[in-house]
């Protein structure tokens, strides 16, 4: 009697479903997923969604130095030998994760290559990121980090159209974003409303013609203070 030919592994199906070592979790608006200082030992990944990562300094300073959305991974550094949490991770909407602990993780990175290409292809994206921030915070104004910024929440050079901005992200948020004020952050958003740059309807609706001035360095955006 032949045996059933093995299903291919799906890596989708994978973060999907629940398992060994696999749970689904639901968090409320402003839940912490983890804290800052908390054990280290999974890795989560986002099915609906919107989470921050917060960093506190000794001084009690918080700092958000990113905003996550679904099909994003997050504690990953458990992998790399990170004992415990150096950023606090809180819900900004109604989210649904998938907690994977490291042990089943390791194991399905090693067992499937296809699985360890989209992790990889994940980690790599998210280094671009973070060098990319680093080079925007270094030697642009914070007007046009402002401009950057509220182009990859709108997915503005991504494979998906633009979408909304929701309004639940203060300018609170985006002013510790980009390491500037909340004053600046209201004055700026006025700004690229008159110029036609965004809207509010509900939501922020960003548009082309912002993409364009970041991209042709256009002296509506100033790159001095």
């Amino acid at each position: 009697m032949r045996k059933a030919a093995k299903k291919p592994f799906d890596p989708q199906g994978f973060l999907d479903s629940v398992g060994p070592g696999k749970v689904n979790l639901k968090f409320r608006t402003g839940q912490s997923v983890f804290a800052q200082g908390d054990v280290a030992d999974k890795v989560f990944y986002i099915q609906k969604g919107k989470v921050k990562l917060i960093v506190v300094s000794q001084e009690g300073k918080e700092a958000v130095v990113a905003i996550l959305g679904s099909g994003q991974f997050f504690g990953e550094g458990c992998l790399n030998g990170q004992s415990v949490r150096i950023a606090t991770t809180k819900a900004m909407e109604a989210c649904e994760i998938t907690a994977i602990t490291k042990k089943a993780m390791v194991a399905a990175l090693q067992r499937e290559p296809k699985f360890s290409q989209l992790f990889m292809a994940y980690l790599l994206t998210r280094n671009n990121r973070i060098e990319e921030d680093l080079i925007d915070q270094l030697f642009n104004s914070s007007e046009r980090r402002l401009a950057r910024l509220l182009l990859l929440l709108a997915n503005f050079g991504k494979d998906e159209s633009p979408q909304p901005i929701d309004t639940k992200i203060s300018q609170e948020t985006l002013a510790e974003m980009i390491g500037t004020t909340r004053s600046r952050v209201s004055f700026f958003m006025n700004k690229f409303r008159k110029l036609g740059f965004i809207s509010y309807n509900g939501k922020i609706e960003v548009h082309t013609s912002l993409l364009h001035a970041v991209l042709h360095d256009k002296p509506e955006l100033k790159r001095d203070e």
